[in-house]
């Protein structure tokens, strides 16, 4: 006689949601968790930030707490999985404009990009800003990211384009004190991050 599969009650199997050392894909009832997660992780992260709970996420994702840290036993893994898009992009933007024809311009392109992404997510604010407890995705996101703003506000330096006396922290002070000061605003200050860039720029 064949053996039950042993369910979570929500659908997953425990065979479904553990990794085959042959690396096989997820069940087809997995998967669809696995989506649910990703899909309510994604917009709880941007509109909310990352303090919300894995509970809270799997409640309003509709599946058990314990299917969805069999899919993520982390938050931190959640977290990574969500942002990982975000992050592909702000990095690629800052590689390409290393390759810009004005240092300056492209300096003070990625700089008013970030602060309009971190505007329009939470997630990634709260990636560069934040003291939660949420160290891997975090991390490695912003590692990437002030690494890449770092070589674009050295080249514009050496352009002559950015004032030689600002440094990385001066720089990170003045975003992160903007994304922190705007808060859930939702719109992009404008004046403000014209005023930040012309006190920026060499005389």
């Amino acid at each position: 006689m064949s053996k039950l599969p042993v369910t979570t009650g929500d659908g997953d199997t425990l065979d479904s949601v553990v990794p085959s050392a042959s690396g096989k894909a997820l069940r087809a009832d997995a998967q669809r968790n696995r989506d649910k997660l990703l899909q309510v992780a994604h917009t709880v992260f941007m509109t909310e930030g990352i303090s919300v709970s894995m509970d809270e996420i799997a409640r309003r994702a509709g599946v058990g707490v314990g299917t969805a840290y069999r899919h993520f036993p982390t938050k931190e893994d959640l977290f990574g999985a969500v942002i990982v898009s975000h992050k592909s992009r702000l990095i690629e933007e800052a590689s390409q404009l290393l390759h810009h024809d004005n240092p300056g311009e492209a300096f003070f392109q990625y700089f008013a990009a970030t602060i309009r992404e971190g505007i329009a997510n939470k997630a990634i604010t709260d990636a560069l800003v934040s003291n939660l407890n949420i160290e891997t995705g975090r991390s490695e996101i912003a590692r990437d990211f002030w690494s890449g703003l770092d070589h674009l506000l050295v080249r514009a330096q050496q352009h002559g384009s950015v004032r030689s006396d600002a440094s990385m922290e001066d720089i990170k002070l003045l975003l992160i004190g903007i994304l922190q000061a705007t808060g859930d605003s939702r719109t992009f200050p404008e004046r403000v991050v014209s005023i930040l860039c012309d006190g920026l720029r060499s005389e």
